[in-house]
């Protein structure tokens, strides 16, 4: 039996791809607005981290 079988018994199983595409473009949007928001100093403070031991 394909795997495409086991997902025509699942009730309404037509919405889960629109709620995991849903769910990925508004994490993908916050985190951009994130970082976007973040001021310079504070990216440059980050950026040296690995230098400041």
């Amino acid at each position: 039996m394909k795997f495409i079988n086991y997902l025509k018994d699942i009730h309404n199983v037509q919405i889960y791809p629109m709620i995991t595409l849903i769910l990925f473009v508004t994490i993908f949007i916050l985190a951009t607005i994130l970082v976007f928001s973040k001021s310079k100093k504070t990216i440059n403070e980050i950026k040296r981290l690995p230098l400041d031991d």
